[in-house]
């Protein structure tokens, strides 16, 4: 499944995975959430530097990547599938910026990895013990796991990304495809499920220490309107986090990509380049 015709696969280890490359330069590394997958940056993509190396890649059980059900995708393993990713890709340092789980992930693995990231990004990342939240959870219960995933393709998909977005108008035949199209097969489905089991708050709870230790720069994007991540995420990493600047952008959901991707481009784009952040608190 591809989204994108330049999506490429690599094998890495045991498993395969799919991913997107764009431009020259330091390496960005753009991690996406459970929900979604690569695609979730489409917009967001023309609006970022052409001086930059772009990599947005599928976690594993997600988009075009392998799903094996045998394996760990808690937040932690994914974090060091990044590295061995980044190992056969022969990367040594990059510009990270993770959205919704794949934030916990980045947090992950800028605490394990310090020398190979340049600055952080979070973008209505999940975070200390705020999470998961509902529909996750929901997930997690038997009768209503069968339940929501017999009517995932009669509603609850388009509910759940309605949700997610501030300009619900955003919200068309071709985005309700994109999210769907991984949880089309059983493999998908299951993979999904897996994943969702595998969540442990305690990841990010066991680093909350060392975030306070980080020396590189962090910048947390927080859309207003998301309702399914508490805003108290955001603020706890604004106050905790050596010299965090936070920007909080009044017009976006939880889904900000969709909603405002060339605010995110712009304030990526100036972030990386050590000029200010437009609108954001330091």
């Amino acid at each position: 499944m591809s989204w994108h015709p330049d999506v490429t696969n690599l094998s890495v280890g045991d498993h395969r995975f799919a991913l997107l490359e764009q431009g020259e330069g330091e390496v960005v590394v753009l991690v996406h959430g459970i929900t979604t997958y690569s695609f979730i940056w489409r917009r967001v993509l023309p609006h970022l530097p052409a001086d930059r190396q772009v990599i947005a890649y599928d976690l594993l059980g997600c988009g075009g990547s392998e799903m094996p059900l045998d394996v760990d995708y808690s937040l932690a393993a994914h974090a060091e599938r990044l590295q061995a990713l980044l190992q056969q890709l022969k990367i040594e340092r990059i510009h990270l910026v993770g959205h919704d789980v794949g934030g916990g992930v980045a947090q992950i693995f800028a605490v394990r990895y310090p020398e190979k990231v340049i600055d952080l990004c979070l973008i209505n990342s999940v975070g200390y013990d705020y999470w998961p939240v509902q529909p996750i959870t929901t997930m997690r219960t038997p009768i209503l796991r069968h339940f929501v995933m017999a009517t995932f393709d009669a509603g609850a998909l388009s509910l759940i990304i309605k949700r997610g977005l501030y300009h619900k108008n955003r919200i068309d035949s071709e985005l309700l495809e994109l999210f769907r199209a991984p949880m089309s097969s059983s493999t998908g489905r299951k993979a999904f499920l897996h994943f969702a089991r595998c969540l442990d708050k305690r990841n990010l709870t066991e680093i909350a220490e060392d975030l306070q230790k980080l020396t590189i720069p962090v910048l947390v994007i927080r859309g207003e309107a998301d309702v399914y991540l508490s805003d108290e995420i955001s603020l706890r990493l604004k106050r905790e986090v050596p010299g965090c600047l936070l920007l909080r952008i009044a017009t976006a959901g939880h889904f900000i990509q969709e909603d405002e991707p060339e605010q995110v481009g712009i304030a990526l784009s100036s972030f990386w380049s050590g000029a200010p952040v437009t609108g954001a608190l330091a």
